[in-house]
């Protein structure tokens, strides 16, 4: 919202004891959130079903592979191994593609959600990439 509007709003408020500025400017930035909250929204499109209901064991899965500080070879065997035992026939292949998608997507600004120290993501980080 625009400094000189706020301000002069609450001038309004605290001098004249006038609300109409302020109602109006409240009402004008809660329409552009609206907006831009609808915009966004709509840009995102829908959650992916698979990626929500194996959330948990894609978070579990990345995680161990980072803390264990495996490479792209030993992640990808491992994850192999783990959808055998633990996933669904009809799910293994697309839970090994996603997880493998998720472990080539990571860096700094996305490794917190899977629960990680800096510090580990860092050093698997370079492992990684040798």
């Amino acid at each position: 919202m625009p400094r000189d509007s706020y301000t002069h709003a609450m001038l309004g408020v605290y001098e004249l004891k006038r609300t109409e500025m302020l109602r109006d400017l409240f009402i004008w930035a809660y329409q552009r959130s609206a907006a831009r909250y609808a915009a966004v929204r709509q840009s995102l499109g829908e959650p992916d079903p698979f990626r929500l209901r194996h959330r948990t064991a894609l978070r579990d899965i990345v995680s161990e592979v980072i803390r264990e500080r495996m490479n792209k070879r030993q992640a990808s065997a491992h994850i192999a191994a783990w959808s055998q035992t633990h996933m669904d026939p009809e799910d293994r292949e697309q839970f090994r593609a996603v997880a493998e998608s998720e472990l080539l997507g990571l860096h700094e600004g996305n490794f917190a959600r899977y629960r990680v120290r800096p510090s580990e993501f860092d050093a698997w980080h370079e492992m990684w990439n040798q």
